[in-house]
């Protein structure tokens, strides 16, 4: 499989549900309403059961049960809400599994609601505006993996790839790169390029594996989701292996180990509930 073949691929998916397109309107607007929000996802059963499960997951630990949508979205967030809408809609349209990967397509979720919360709890001690500039990009960075797996299942690659993945897991793009010539942040900058997603969510998923690449402006974020998704990867979710590399990246990247030290013991108390 080569990057040209799975470009195709890219070029023949179905168009987004009209639920996601609506969202992606939403987004452009300067003033955000919630009822706005609330009226659009209404409009995807899925969707709202997606928020309403993720909203009551011990990972938010909020401190009564979630019923109703509006309730869910003043919690959470108009940028979390957005988040999941968008993953759930994504999730649907790409229209795979993850058992490649050594699991379900549930997982692609809860992966990326990790990662979105781990962007949260760190950024929260270091820069409020990038924590919002990152939350959609870190849930939605893993969705590049549904295509490459449906890839590695069609040439009945699938015992091989998981061995290797579950062997690696601390470098799983560079396995993903020896099976199909391509890493999941290029697969995924390239569906959202082909779906017409905003650049600004593209830019700083493609370069997380490239950051010598990076444009300047995006050269914090993509360093930011490249540890993120070695912490929360979608095998083995903060390894210690990846946790101390994730360490020794943070202090190579120049950011402060301080709240990212905080953040993972944060999250690994959220995961273990």
């Amino acid at each position: 499989m080569t990057y040209i073949e799975l470009l195709k691929r890219i070029d023949i998916l179905a168009p987004l549900p009209k639920t996601v397109l609506d969202i992606e309107e939403f987004k452009k607007t300067d003033n955000f309403d919630t009822d706005d929000l609330v009226k659009i996802i209404e409009q995807d059963p899925l969707m709202v059961s997606t928020i309403l499960k993720t909203a009551n997951s011990a990972m938010f630990g909020f401190a009564s049960k979630i019923d109703t949508l509006e309730r869910a979205v003043t919690l959470l967030g108009i940028n979390f809400t957005i988040s999941i809408a968008l993953g759930t809609g994504i999730k649907k349209a790409l229209n795979s599994d993850l058992n490649a990967y050594g699991g379900n397509s549930d997982e692609f979720l809860r992966i990326a609601n990790m990662q979105s919360n781990f962007v949260s709890l760190w950024m929260n001690q270091v820069d409020m505006e990038l924590k919002k500039e990152l939350i959609l990009p870190s849930f939605l960075q893993e969705s590049g993996k549904f295509l490459i797996n449906s890839a590695i299942v069609d040439e009945n690659k699938k015992d091989d790839f998981l061995q290797q993945i579950n062997e690696r897991f601390d470098d799983i793009s560079a396995v993903e790169k020896e099976f199909v010539g391509v890493s999941t942040a290029e697969v995924t900058s390239a569906i959202f390029k082909h779906w017409n997603i905003t650049q600004n969510i593209i830019n700083g998923i493609k370069f997380s594996d490239n950051i010598a690449k990076a444009p300047a402006q995006f050269e914090k974020h993509a360093k930011i989701l490249n540890i993120v998704k070695l912490i929360c990867n979608i095998s083995k979710p903060f390894d210690e292996r990846c946790i101390k590399q994730a360490k020794i990246r943070v202090e190579e990247f120049g950011f402060d180990p301080k709240p990212f030290d905080e953040a993972v013991t944060k999250m690994q108390t959220r995961i273990s509930q």
